[in-house]
């Protein structure tokens, strides 16, 4: 293989000439004629018994021609695009044969590659990490969440329905007098307040006491999504046959040791400081990070590829439906069920792609430019950080990773952290 000519015939899109030799050429004509000539039928031959120069003596020399270049395409281009000074980012297009025969092979194509870009000053970036500070009231909201989830619902005799309270209750719609689809129940738990009925539906429980058997008569909203009901006037057989209240525990040590592994309410309490703290850490890290990350972007110069971006996109939509296969579901039921589909969602996807393109330019390009360099122990060790997270053998995880995208992962992460480390206040 022989990379020609190399040239750029427009931003980011190279011009290439690739040829073979003839002895290459030859070697590819009769790997085709292997693979074909069980198949080829010759007259006074057996099928698959005529020779090779029989075949193309009677079918003519070319006749291996477009298999030949199928088996030697990928070997000779892949090579020559591998050799370019600026790596590729989509598959070669606009393939032209500019000569195929016993003289041997020459093509031109285009190929995109990644841009040539420019950083702004990346050193003394103004950004700063939000001082992180845990106030008694979050720890308390996060104490009283706890409190929620571990409460009980009890039936309280003789409690007149207030808000806030658990009513059980049956009812029966009337409209015009007559029964209508859809306004019937029997107990039905209907928390006062909640707004899940017709408004003034629930005001009209407010008093009542279990056992009570009274009338609600309330009208629908003119936008209701029944039409044979909007702006109706509806009366509802109501029957209270329960008023319930939501019951919580006791903050006390006794509380911390049934929701938890701490024997002591002020140890929990201590936990969930902690949670809080690491968690507004992490908010603040992100933020930080994101404002570093503008800043970077906002100082750039460089023409980024469509293709680029479509293929960030193509990785995010992966991703994703990862994801929901975790949750038993698929990119297709996906977007049945909200009502969209995939090229609205690429289309979302668009600008977190387009700048996460540009962020991994910037770092790259920062990496370069202070040759930052990874050893081959920091491969291994993010290697087996991956094996651990997955519970696989290493081995499969270095033959399922290639080691130089490692590589430049840890290379971009050390320029990020250099940025950070250079920023001011």
């Amino acid at each position: 293989m022989s990379l020609d000519a190399v040239k750029e015939i427009e931003t980011n899109v190279m011009e290439i000439t690739v040829s073979a030799t003839a002895e290459q050429f030859d070697t590819a004509c009769q790997k085709a004629y292997n693979k074909a000539k069980k198949r080829i039928s010759v007259p006074g031959f057996r099928k698959g018994k005529a020779t090779r120069k029989m075949v193309e003596r009677v079918y003519g020399e070319g006749v291996f021609y477009e298999d030949a270049l199928d088996i030697i395409y990928p070997e000779i281009v892949g090579e020559a695009v591998e050799s370019l000074e600026r790596k590729a980012v989509a598959a070669p297009y606009d393939l032209d044969v500019k000569k195929i025969g016993k003289e041997g092979l020459e093509l031109v194509m285009k190929v995109v590659v990644e841009p040539i870009i420019e950083v702004g000053e990346y050193k003394g970036i103004k950004a700063k990490k939000k001082a992180v500070r845990v106030t008694e009231k979050e720890i308390n909201e996060e104490i009283s969440k706890l409190q929620e989830r571990n409460s009980t619902i009890e039936p309280v005799e003789e409690k007149e329905a207030a808000e806030g309270d658990i009513c059980d209750i049956a009812f029966e719609g009337f409209v015009d007098g007559e029964v209508f689809d859809g306004g019937q129940a029997d107990n039905f738990d209907l928390t006062i307040g909640s707004g899940q009925f017709i408004p003034g539906f629930e005001d009209q429980i407010i008093g009542h006491k279990a056992g009570d058997e009274f009338d609600v008569v309330v009208t629908f909203p003119e936008d209701y999504g029944a039409e044979n009901l909007a702006g109706k006037e509806a009366t509802f057989k109501v029957v209270l046959h329960e008023v319930k209240v939501k019951v919580l525990p006791e903050l006390d040590d006794e509380f911390a040791k049934d929701v938890s592994e701490f024997d002591t309410l002020a140890d929990l309490k201590a936990d969930e400081k902690k949670k809080i703290k690491e968690r507004k850490q992490q908010e603040a890290e992100n933020d930080f990070e994101n404002a570093v990350i503008d800043a970077l972007i906002e100082g750039m110069q460089g023409e980024i590829p469509e293709q680029m971006i479509e293929a960030r996109i193509d990785e995010n939509i992966k991703q994703f439906e990862q994801n929901l296969q975790m949750q038993g579901l698929n990119l297709e039921t996906y977007v049945k069920y909200t009502g969209g589909d995939v090229s609205a969602l690429r289309e979302s996807l668009k600008p977190q792609s387009e700048r996460q393109v540009k962020i991994r330019l910037c770092l790259d390009k920062i990496a370069a430019l202070e040759n930052i360099e990874i050893t081959q122990e920091e491969v291994d060790a993010e290697m087996q950080k991956y094996a651990d997270a997955y519970k696989l053998e290493l081995d499969v995880i270095k033959s399922a990773i290639p080691a130089d995208d490692v590589k430049a992962d840890l290379a971009a992460e050390k320029a990020m952290q250099l940025v950070k480390d250079n920023c001011v206040a």
